[in-house]
């Protein structure tokens, strides 16, 4: 079966523009075209890749969340960060973000359902759920970090800082934390917390209570604040 076509929304393209002609980035092409006609199998599909760009627009983000590299396995990934399609079970981490979110503005009759996990209404709603590498081997995890990608969603990180205000930046676990590290404190709203990977989200990042801060700092702003319970 032939790769879906990569494609980009507009305002990310006018934005990013100048990366697509940087030898960084024709160099990551070659890479990945390389690793299909050698018949390894890339997630996710390329018709996906942007997908957190193409569902948040740059004038609609609200809150950014930044994951480290996509799922690795089989249907797993759909191009963005910590969510799998409708259908797909939860992975730990975002059965850790559903409970954190439970504990911080669910009750009685108002909770996520542990069924669910496609992110995508929240990308709609002004989420931007980034990836720092956009793609990654079936079965291998990292696979494609140091390949160029770090460099593309820097500069998105980076036009974000400068051409928006009054964002809301949810750094979880000393990756995200090193990636946004160029934030204007400011400009925007930066909550940190601990990965909430089972192996880390004990140590606070249940209890951080990033969703309903998150959401007060929007509407202190002037914007609607984010149904986090909206999950598919």
């Amino acid at each position: 079966m032939p790769e879906r076509a990569i494609r980009l929304e507009a305002s990310w393209l006018a934005a990013l523009a100048d990366q697509f002609d940087d030898p960084y980035m024709g160099a990551l092409r070659e890479f990945l075209a390389g690793a299909r006609r050698s018949g390894r199998v890339i997630y996710p599909p390329g018709d996906r890749i942007f997908a957190a760009l193409d569902l948040c627009p740059l004038p609609a983000v609200k809150v950014v969340i930044i994951g480290q590299d996509p799922y690795h396995g089989p249907g797993q990934a759909h191009g963005l960060a910590f969510s799998v399609p409708a259908g797909v079970p939860q992975p730990p981490s975002l059965v850790n973000i559903c409970r954190e979110i439970n504990d911080d503005l669910g009750r009685p009759g108002l909770r996520v359902d542990p069924a669910r996990g496609c992110l995508e209404s929240w990308a709609r709603q002004g989420v931007l759920l980034l990836n720092a590498v956009l793609t990654v081997e079936a079965g291998q995890p990292a696979s494609h970090q140091n390949r160029g990608w770090e460099r593309f969603t820097d500069r998105i990180v980076t036009v974000l800082n400068e051409q928006r205000e009054h964002l809301v930046f949810l750094l979880w676990g000393s990756y995200a934390q090193r990636k946004g590290a160029i934030v204007d404190r400011t400009r925007h709203e930066v909550l940190t917390a601990p990965h909430p990977s089972p192996l880390s989200a004990h140590r606070g990042f249940f209890g951080c209570r990033h969703f309903s801060a998150a959401n007060t700092y929007l509407e202190a702003h002037g914007e609607r604040p984010i149904d986090w319970f909206q999950i598919s």
